[in-house]
């Protein structure tokens, strides 16, 4: 399917070189923020308390977070989670709270906020379990908050979390690098490998440059991105094979150039529909989606970048042709192996 049809080749490679020394600016400047400044890890990855409360009105944000700075938390992580009256507490590990007692001297102090006091409440669920569940109640006996999960991570926990994300990302690196290099030929590889780990590294450093929260549902879209980005590369790959099978007359450079033009159209499809709906969770998602839909939006922005003037140039300078791509068709022995 295709929208348009651009009936002359686009010079992209003419303009390689220049594209890939903003690239490698960007990467450059990507690293040095990384390196200064860090990520600003959640607490899946620091250890801290997670809790969710649910208040019968919508809940005043501002009026939780200055009763969590009373407590010693700078800037607290205070999200809505699925409507205005479910609210989400990240809190980090503090030495001289223990990590258990965390959820109960928070909750005391946002129970006081609202003029209540703390009750245990019995209640049956819907399979008919008695369940005791924390509550605050004001004067009149109206419940005005309620603390429905707590969950604590610990830091080795976080530790362990971080060290198996980075084990994914290393495992999908190499497991692309093998399929292209057998799909394909080494130096496909080798351009796409860069070109991913090009789109990666600028995600992280959108987040440590804004001090974003990198959190586990982050590290998924980092992952989405990279098979995300190597399916463009793979797409426009293809065509390039294709492409040196069918004009045997055209140069290196005009075969990559025609291969790339021909697929602006399945490009613009592709990642509009897809970018369409990122944005989509981005602006209606909620906090909860927020930096997942800002790290996909990045990716794909780059990785459309990335697999035209990163991926494709370098396979261009690694020396790619037509010989690593198509066998050469062996002459048929005459004489049918009969000797004279």
């Amino acid at each position: 399917m295709e929208f348009f049809k651009i009936k002359r080749d686009i010079p992209f490679m003419r303009h390689a070189l220049i594209f890939n020394v903003i690239s490698a600016l960007t990467f450059v400047a990507a690293v040095f923020f990384l390196v200064t400044k860090g990520l600003h890890f959640s607490v899946e990855f620091t250890g801290g308390t997670v809790m969710e409360l649910r208040y019968p009105h919508a809940a005043d944000q501002e009026k939780i977070r200055r009763s969590l700075e009373k407590l010693g938390y700078e800037q607290p992580e205070v999200v809505p989670f699925g409507t205005a009256q479910d609210i989400m507490l990240r809190l980090p590990v503090r030495k001289d709270v223990a990590g258990s007692g965390t959820s109960a001297t928070v909750f005391n102090a946002l129970c006081a906020a609202e003029s209540g006091s703390p009750k245990q409440v019995q209640q049956t669920t819907d399979k008919g379990e008695s369940v005791t569940r924390t509550s605050c109640v004001n004067a009149a006996g109206a419940e005005v908050v309620s603390l429905q999960r707590v969950e604590f991570v610990g830091p080795q926990v976080g530790d362990e979390l971080a060290q198996n994300g980075l084990n994914a990302l290393i495992m999908v690196v190499i497991g692309v690098m093998v399929y292209l290099a057998v799909r394909f030929e080494w130096k496909f590889a080798v351009a796409a490998i860069v070109a991913n780990l090009h789109d990666v590294v600028i995600i992280l450093g959108f987040f440590a440059f804004f001090q974003w929260e990198f959190s586990l549902t982050v590290l998924a879209a980092v992952l989405a991105v990279l098979g995300y980005s190597v399916n463009e590369s793979v797409v426009i790959f293809d065509r390039i094979r294709e492409t040196f099978r069918k004009e045997r007359k055209l140069s290196v450079t005009q075969v990559i150039d025609h291969a790339i033009t021909s697929t602006i159209s399945r490009t613009i499809i592709t990642h509009g529909c897809t970018e369409m709906m990122v944005l989509s969770m981005l602006f209606f998602g909620g906090q909860t989606l927020h930096y997942f839909a800002v790290a996909l939006t990045i990716g794909i922005l780059f990785g459309i970048y990335s697999s035209v003037f990163v991926a494709a140039a370098i396979a261009m300078w690694l020396g790619v042709k037509r010989e690593d791509l198509i066998k050469p068709v062996k002459p048929k022995d005459e004489t049918d192996g009969a000797v004279v």
